[in-house]
């Protein structure tokens, strides 16, 4: 076939499993009509017993499910209608399972008859994943069409729908159930999700916006509530930026912290700059919850780059102490104000502004954050993303013949040389130089927080902007360097293998954001971003901040994100 039949071939079978009693009367109306499509919109197709339970997060699932007063079967079915009618209204899922799903859904009931107790911690809980975990029964496509019917582009390698990520097993050990991979950007290196199989995936709160990228569909899947926790993947910022984007909670652990074996990827064998595994939830303790989980299943004796870890209580209850202490209990926050490029939009400062005054309020040191300068260790970061030229992607292109879209054709669609061993040596080299500036310079905030220690954390933007715009044109300047799409906020996490987290804080109100009027950019980049501000667009938009940590503080920083979530529950979200 030619790759626009084998595409729709694709599209058409994954539409086909959605059961004819939960596809919509009629199509969802556009964006300019309707153009937030959670809450009420899509409560309508549902039952009050289907919204009870899919509005319910992970945590309080968990609470039902193991002790046997709600059942895997109901719950699992409760999800899969959601997801499927999310699906219908912004494109969000690359494989349906509901099948199988409800199938396990039986057998998890059946086991808790007759043996009074649960399979595992998640006994029940529905689990998404992003299109880059392998899942029995189901394919990987990863976005690429010349990846359908094959195993990553190859065929008659025997592990065509039989082979399983780690994770994967590891989720259905603990007794949670798999039913739905979400969509991504074909080759996953891009901040909006779209591929030449199901097209774009929107983000269901604004439609006029990007639901972000590569974790994209888990982001808009969740946003929906046809999932109350998935697992994305993030190599400069692709749980963040959907987790933003979406409202939700999400978290990137340091490399080692959580089982990749077992993944599908892009340029896989490049080890400068790991792509990590983490969650997205609708809550702090959903994130939580399956960490701990995870963890609990000792995953370091499965993959030989997790590192032997356990959850630990004490780094997460150190901080609770400090707050609880009161008088002299204090923590320090670095807040970061620019990267130095590009000036944040107007939703973004009110966000910042939110979060400093709630830190002030609570009676936390605030220090403005000066670190290394993030063009340095981004130049690095990009450099390792064209070790191999694109061949690796170009190759997989290639099998069908499709092109690549938006921002992938801008970064990829040239072949480049490879680099050398010597070159690649000299930026490990450079790495490691920046990642010791960054740490020296953290160590010597210790002198400004006035607690006798380094800042505990940083507070700063995961992009400059509340989410990206589909129909921008990614260069607007007369300098063709200029990326919108490229925040160096997210990215420069990344290359430090900093444990951080997203927390929501806001929406963007077009009567309070207005446009910066006579507003000058520094350069071209900070040009490109400040165009693309629009009130009216981007009015409702979810405005989020991240919290970033030191390597392996996954516990602190969901610690210090309960804290500040907390005391934001004020604010509307």
């Amino acid at each position: 076939m030619d790759w626009q039949t084998l595409a729709k071939t694709k599209r058409d079978s994954v539409n086909a499993l959605i059961p004819p009693s939960w596809r919509l009367p009629s199509p969802v109306p556009p964006a300019a009509e309707q153009r937030n499509v959670t809450g009420k919109y899509i409560q309508q197709f549902l039952s009050p017993r289907e919204i009870e339970i899919t509005e319910t997060d992970a945590v309080g699932i968990v609470k039902q499910t193991t002790v046997g007063s709600w059942t895997a079967l109901e719950v699992t079915e409760a999800f899969c209608h959601r997801a499927a009618l999310a699906h219908q209204m912004v494109n969000c899922l690359h494989e349906i399972f509901f099948e199988a799903a409800l199938s396990d859904a039986r057998k998890m009931d059946e086991y808790y008859v007759k043996n009074g107790k649960p399979v595992g911690l998640l006994h029940g809980l529905p689990v998404s994943l992003k299109d880059q975990f392998h899942v029995k029964g189901v394919e990987t496509t990863m976005g690429y069409v010349g990846w359908i019917n094959t195993f990553q582009g190859t065929t008659g390698t025997g592990k065509e729908r039989v082979f399983e990520s780690e994770l994967a097993s590891t989720l259905r050990r603990l007794g949670a159930i798999l039913y739905v991979k979400t969509s991504v950007p074909h080759t996953l290196m891009a901040g909006e999700t779209m591929n030449n199989i199901i097209t774009y995936t929107w983000n269901p709160t604004n439609r006029f916006l990007s639901c972000g990228g590569s974790s994209g569909g888990e982001g808009a899947l969740i946003s929906l509530k046809g999932s109350p926790v998935g697992f994305g993947t993030d190599i400069g910022g692709s749980i963040r930026v959907p987790a933003a984007f979406n409202g939700l909670y999400g978290i990137r652990p340091s490399s080692g912290r959580v089982p990749y074996e077992g993944m599908a990827n892009s340029m896989d064998g490049q080890n400068t700059l790991l792509s990590v595994v983490g969650p997205l939830a609708t809550s702090v303790g959903a994130l939580k919850l399956v960490l701990k989980c995870v963890l609990s299943q000792e995953p370091w004796l499965r993959d030989p780059l997790v590192a032997e870890i356990p959850w630990r209580d004490e780094q997460e209850n150190a901080v609770f102490d400090i707050v609880k202490a009161g008088g002299g209990g204090r923590l320090a926050f670095g807040i970061m104000k620019t990267d130095g490029a590009v000036n944040f939009h107007p939703p973004v400062r009110r966000a910042m502004d939110i979060v400093v005054k709630t830190v002030e309020k609570l009676g936390h040191r605030i220090v403005d954050w000066e670190p290394p300068c993030h063009q340095k260790g981004l130049d690095l970061v990009f450099q390792t993303w064209l070790f191999d030229g694109g061949t690796d992607i170009h190759a997989a292109f290639a099998l069908s013949g499709e092109p690549m879209l938006g921002p992938i054709a801008s970064a990829y669609g040239t072949l480049k040389e490879q680099y050398t061993a010597s070159q690649i040596a000299a930026i490990n080299i450079g790495k490691r130089a920046y990642q010791k500036e960054y740490m020296e310079y953290w160590n010597s905030t210790s002198a400004l927080t006035g607690t006798g220690r380094p800042v505990d954390a940083v507070i700063a933007p995961i992009a400059p902007y509340a989410a990206a715009r589909p129909d921008m044109d990614p260069v607007l300047s007369d300098d063709p360097t200029a990326k919108y799409s490229m925040p160096s906020f997210s990215t420069i996490v990344n290359l430090l293998d900093y444990s951080t987290s997203v927390l929501p804080v806001t929406r963007a109100d077009k009567s309070i954001d207005v446009v910066d009027s006579g507003y000058t950019p520094q350069n071209s980049q900070d040009e490109v971003v400040h165009l693309a501000y629009d009130p009216e667009i981007y009015d409702g938009a979810h405005v989020a901040v991240q919290i970033i940590g030191r390597r392996f503080q996954e516990e602190k920083v969901l610690a210090l994100t309960e804290i500040l979530g907390d005391a934001l529950e004020n604010h509307q979200l």
